[in-house]
């Protein structure tokens, strides 16, 4: 019983913090604005009478998880505060919108995308005042290119992330609010198959013909709203966009309210448009993404919870390597991924019987491998550390990464080790022809890549480089179904094949 209370009271706390992580969009510099240096900023007091965030130059993606209290639906919704491209209402059009549909088991990620450059401290004051002006006009457009990409950027990493978040990757939605609108409804035209959004949905949206393009045979079902009386005059905007879907025979529903104004998203003024949200909430059930809703488990919440807070899992293995005997001579540790960590279960006599100690976290990609690195393995003082990582950062389980970024996390290990006396084995990354929770991505020519880029690096440097590749795959590069049930981790054959190679390499690495 104690332990129920304090799994309820820990998703109590979960629920008031709804901002729950903070996720850059992009690596690096955002593409097209990589020399803006300017500092995000929040306003309070300005002509709008509501939280504003303005100067956004770094976009980022704040995680909203399922309310505790309802069950979790595999639906994600991408949200796009409005503000004319120089500030987001943050609230009333993302928070608020947020922990509503949380409450209904969607999981939602608040969007910043970048916005035009404020100079003074009151960015309402500025886009007013630049309203029908030619320098305004040319500082809004150049702004809206950049946040219709930073929403296409969105809708490829939430699909991306979609296994790490529990979530359906064809149940992936995009909602946005004025400028938001924008950058929701601009999504539903020239999408690829990996920024596609499942539904879409503008209120009172600025989204004139010259933004408009196709509407493809796949286009994604879409939901309006708006007010008649729009004080910005978009009421037509949103009619035009549900007369494209119409003709187009595309599922469409369109809220036009007599009263309401621009601007309302989640006010309460006491008219119908207060309720735009149920009517919002009825449209998903009706198009069956927030039907038949699945509850996670305990396990499920534990993992969300872990990747929010501890990402590298640093607590996995904290209370094992505490109790290691601190005397033991010549541990072997094996630092990996799933592979490894299944093999632990496969024939954990191989561990036991040679003194090696499986250190392998299943779904883990080279930096949150690095991370622990110092805890898991230095630490442990080891004779040898046998390395086995990369095959995650190609599946992007922790998002997009190059071969050279996972090649350095790998060396930055193995250099560690060096530097604390600890001999390295560096293990070829295991073939791999596709993904069954990730497909289509064609990791076989990247697995080939990268396993020369460690075998290059492992000559150079003396070290030990164990071939599993080359034992193991088929004509396609990839695992063979003999050695593996879905062609990513081995059955105990595929290991059996690993064991005796291991041993090899460890001996040449204990003589050097």
């Amino acid at each position: 019983m104690k332990k129920l209370a304090a799994f309820f009271l820990l998703f109590i706390v979960i629920t008031v913090h709804a901002q729950q992580k903070v996720i850059p969009l992009y690596n690096g510099p955002a593409p097209g604005s990589e020399n803006w240096n300017w500092n995000e900023a929040e306003n309070d007091s300005n002509a709008w009478k509501t939280k504003i965030v303005y100067n956004v130059s770094k976009p980022t993606l704040n995680v909203f998880l399922p309310d505790a209290a309802a069950p979790a639906t595999g639906t994600a919704v991408i949200i796009c505060p409005g503000g004319g491209f120089h500030a987001l209402s943050i609230n009333s059009e993302g928070y608020d919108v947020a922990n509503w549909l949380t409450k209904k088991g969607v999981t939602c990620f608040v969007l910043k995308y970048r916005l035009a450059h404020t100079i003074s401290n009151n960015p309402v004051q500025e886009w007013v005042a630049g309203l029908g002006t030619q320098e305004g006009r040319a500082k809004d457009s150049a702004a809206i290119l950049l946040a219709i990409a930073d929403g296409k950027a969105a809708l490829t990493y939430v699909r991306q992330h979609a296994a790490e978040y529990n979530l359906e990757p064809d149940q992936i939605g995009i909602i946005g609010f004025s400028a938001g609108g924008t950058v929701a409804a601009s999504s539903a035209f020239n999408y690829t198959a990996a920024n596609r959004p499942d539904f879409v949905a503008p209120v009172y949206a600025y989204m004139p013909a010259q933004l408009m393009g196709t509407v493809a045979n796949d286009a994604p079902p879409m939901f309006i709203a708006a007010a008649s009386d729009d004080n910005l005059g978009l009421a037509s905007h949103s009619v035009d966009l549900y007369n494209k879907w119409l003709n187009a025979k595309k599922p469409v529903e369109l809220h036009l309210y007599v009263k309401g104004g621009h601007g309302f998203g989640m006010r309460q003024q006491h008219l119908p448009t207060d309720t735009w949200i149920d009517r919002f909430g009825d449209w998903l059930n009706i198009e069956g993404f927030i039907k038949g809703a699945i509850s996670l488990n305990t396990q499920q919440i534990e993992g969300m919870q872990r990747m929010l807070q501890d990402w590298p899992n640093m607590k996995r293995y904290s209370d094992m390597n505490e109790h290691l005997n601190s005397s033991a001579n010549n541990r072997i540790v094996f630092m990996g991924n799933s592979i490894t960590e299944g093999w632990m279960r496969a024939d954990s006599t191989f561990f036991t019987n040679n003194n090696y100690i499986d250190r392998g976290i299943s779904g883990q990609t080279t930096p949150q491998m690095l991370l622990r690195f110092r805890q898991d393995v230095i630490d442990l003082k080891p004779a040898a550390v046998v390395i086995l990582a990369g095959i995650n950062d190609i599946a992007q389980n922790t998002g997009p990464m190059t071969l050279e970024q996972t090649f350095g996390n790998i060396v930055s290990m193995a250099e560690l080790a060096k530097a604390n006396n600890i001999k390295v084995v560096i293990s070829s990354i295991l073939p791999a022809y596709d993904f069954p929770w990730r497909p289509g991505l064609q990791p076989a020519p990247k697995v080939v890549q990268l396993n020369k880029m460690l075998k290059d690096y492992a000559d150079k440097n003396n070290i030990v480089y164990l071939d599993y590749f080359s034992a193991m795959k088929d004509e396609r590069n990839g695992l063979p179904k003999s050695l593996s049930e879905d062609g990513v981790h081995p059955t105990l054959a595929g290991y059996k094949i690993m064991e005796p190679l291991a041993q090899k390499a460890i001996a040449a690495a204990l003589k050097k």
